[in-house]
């Protein structure tokens, strides 16, 4: 640890162990940043389960042929049915059911087009109603299931939670600590002090590092001993892609928190850099959803390149050279906004 002149400690050191000081005194900061994550994993793991285990949820409508129809249904395996206790058209609205089968001859089938489980679901009533009715197989088709590693939707998910959890920690930790010491005057006491600008700044980020390793991790362990979330990549490689995401967005805090006065002004800044990304960048549902208008745009924004990077490496053991691009851009995204917020940055 190199010193000042009288034994004091390098001014970087002294801000960096004071910030992370502060961040140890706040469970809020720490409830959001270790247990917020794990809580969504556990959550969203339940509602969305991989989906050869969801079945067809069907309902029947009243008439003279219900009691047979809901025989045969319940019968075949992955066809779930269930009671119509109100509309047709609210259960299916909210998901209480995928379909409903009104018992005429032949069945007439409600269900919307626009969703992809509805969509299945007439096809798999269909097909099984069919049988039932004693239709000729023209042949057997030979069934080969695969069970791809990764493939589930809370594997693809536990990446993008990671980098959605780095992002927030990052920007909210630098952005509001940096504006409530502006706000009890301890920045413009700081100005007699022996440090520069950029090692207050580059303190602010440094600190963010301390706490990486138990974020990262804590997810990371639960999502594969609990999950069964694979980890097909080197750990050394997933931390050095979660180690530059967080300088990135830590710079990208700095700069929002550079000029802004108020606590209402940073939360202002936060939200508008950060709800674009949080829609946008592939973190809940695929950045292919979007048109391809939007695609340039998404492709361009650092969550996105964060994602698509700690998928790569964690799901498809990729090395960090095949990441290039993305650790280019996050390099980019945290470089550029540093260096401006060195620029902007004002002590009052």
């Amino acid at each position: 640890m190199t010193t000042d002149r009288g034994g004091a400690r390098h001014p970087l050191a002294e801000l960096t162990l004071a910030r992370v000081r502060e961040f140890v005194r706040e469970p809020e900061a720490l409830f959001w940043g270790l247990v917020f994550p794990i809580v969504m994993a556990i959550a969203l793991a339940a509602a969305f389960p991989a989906r050869a285990s969801r079945p067809v949820r069907v309902g029947v409508a009243l008439g003279p042929r219900a009691d047979a129809v809901r025989r045969t249904l319940a019968a075949v395996p992955g066809i779930e049915v269930r009671p119509l206790g109100r509309g047709e058209a609210g259960a299916i609205r909210d998901g209480d059911v995928h379909l409903v089968v009104v018992p005429t001859d032949p069945p007439t089938y409600r269900f919307d087009a626009a969703r992809d489980e509805s969509r299945v679901a007439r096809l798999v009533v269909d097909e099984a109603l069919k049988r039932a009715a004693g239709r000729p197989e023209p042949w057997t088709a030979r069934e080969e299931p695969i069970d791809v590693p990764g493939s589930r939707y809370i594997d693809w998910l536990i990446p993008g939670l990671l980098g959605m959890n780095l992002m927030s920690t990052s920007m909210w930790g630098v952005g509001f600590s940096i504006v409530q010491a502006r706000l009890r005057k301890l920045l413009k006491r700081l100005i007699a002090s022996p440090m520069r600008k950029r090692e207050y700044l580059l303190a602010q980020m440094i600190a963010r590092l301390v706490f990486l390793v138990p974020e990262a991790l804590l997810l990371l362990v639960f999502g594969a001993l609990v999950l069964g979330m694979p980890v097909n990549g080197s750990y050394g490689a997933i931390a050095a892609v979660c180690l530059l995401g967080t300088l990135s967005f830590a710079g990208l805090g700095l700069l929002a928190a550079s000029r802004a006065a108020s606590i209402e002004g940073i939360s202002g800044i936060l939200n508008l850099s950060m709800l674009p990304m949080w829609v946008l960048s592939g973190t809940f549902f695929s950045t292919s959803n979007f048109p391809d208008a939007l695609q340039p745009l998404i492709q361009a924004l650092p969550l996105t390149a964060l994602n698509d990077a700690l998928r790569a490496v964690i799901l498809e053991g990729a090395t960090l050279r095949a990441t290039g691009p993305e650790l280019g851009l996050l390099a980019l995204w945290g470089v550029v906004p540093f260096v401006v917020a060195l620029r902007l940055f004002r002590w009052q």
